[in-house]
């Protein structure tokens, strides 16, 4: 392994390609023999580290079996505030347009409405933030003190943080690369104070990349509940929620039920619904009996849903007549008996 970093911590965690953020500028990082980590790697959290079937012949493996493993501080900084928060879900996709973020926000309201239950809503997807928008929290400052950042209250039991309250314009693009991103993530997670709260959803970006591996690890030894995933019916949705799948798999993430989404149309004027897409192998039902999870439900896509995401406003109220608003609730009700909130 080279020794000429000009990191002055340089902590030689290229496995699995999950560089801390000291590497991003390192120019050993292409030849780094952390980077080359054999297939099947347990990683370095692991207690199987260097002693692994797979850890046969890996160039990693003396340093791996050593005590040269370089812990994040800031890990145990984020344990502690997470103390305060009794239940984490991430809210996942395997592709963009399928409503993920009008899901987390949705049932961000919906479980709101009983009082006794505190709430946050954490926007990690940071390229592009949408639930200032959708909370009907656009431009919203945040205050910052010498404890941390206070997140939005948007209800007084429902808290949101994103990138988007940090922008000076909500045109601005984010152009990032992981370290920077991973960053800021850190930040929602050790620096905001979110209090005690009941539950904390996560909004993520679509797929599995940087900002899944980061809060997966982040979150690791806070007790985190698992992953709600969303898809639409037709298949080539599912393909890409399988990955996700197996992405949960990988990181050891239990998968609390997956959501059909856009499973029907309802006309506004008469209530009715219709397929628009339909499901060519079972949809989303067919798929969680197959890798026996839980079926959340299916929820219709009613266009006035994007008038109530645009304006800020609760879909279940201002359409409560809406065979969706019954879905969302349901699930809703599903989620709070599965995570005992309403007993907490």
């Amino acid at each position: 392994m080279a020794q000429s970093s000009p990191c002055a911590n340089c902590p030689s965690r290229g496995t699995c390609g999950m560089v801390q953020d000291s590497c991003a500028n390192c120019p050993n990082r292409s030849s780094c023999a952390m980077s080359q980590a054999n297939a099947g790697c347990p990683g370095l959290n692991s207690e199987n580290r260097g002693r692994a079937s797979a850890c046969e012949g890996c160039p990693n493996r003396a340093f791996c079996m050593s005590n040269k493993i370089v812990v994040d501080p800031d890990l145990e900084v984020i344990k502690k505030k997470m103390e305060n928060i009794k239940h984490k879900v991430l809210i996942l996709s395997g592709k963009g347009g399928v409503g993920k973020s009008t899901l987390s926000s949705q049932l961000a309201y919906t479980i709101s409405k009983n009082e006794d239950i505190q709430i946050g809503l954490c926007d990690i997807d940071i390229t592009g933030p949408s639930q200032p928008i959708i909370m009907g929290a656009e431009n919203e400052p945040v205050h910052q003190s010498n404890t941390g950042i206070t997140p939005v209250y948007v209800q007084d039991n429902l808290a949101v943080m994103s990138i988007g309250f940090l922008l000076e314009n909500q045109d601005d693009s984010v152009i990032w690369r992981g370290p920077k991103k991973n960053g800021l993530i850190k930040h929602f997670l050790k620096d905001v104070e979110w209090g005690d709260l009941d539950l904390l959803l996560f909004d993520t970006p679509p797929g599995t990349s940087d900002e899944h591996l980061s809060i997966v690890q982040y979150l690791k030894g806070c007790n985190i509940d698992g992953a709600i995933l969303i898809s639409t019916p037709q298949e080539i949705s599912i393909q890409d929620v399988r990955k996700e799948i197996n992405f949960c798999k990988k990181v050891n993430m239990p998968i609390l039920g997956i959501v059909e989404n856009m499973s029907g149309f309802v006309c506004p004027s008469c209530k009715g619904e219709s397929i628009i897409f339909p499901a060519t192998n079972g949809g989303v039902k067919a798929l969680c009996e197959e890798i026996n999870v839980p079926f959340l439900g299916a929820i219709p896509l009613d266009p006035r849903i994007v008038n109530s995401c645009d304006a800020g406003e609760p879909f279940v109220d201002s359409y409560p007549d809406s065979p969706a608003s019954d879905r969302y609730t349901e699930i809703s009700n599903k989620i709070v008996e599965m995570l005992e909130l309403e007993d907490n």
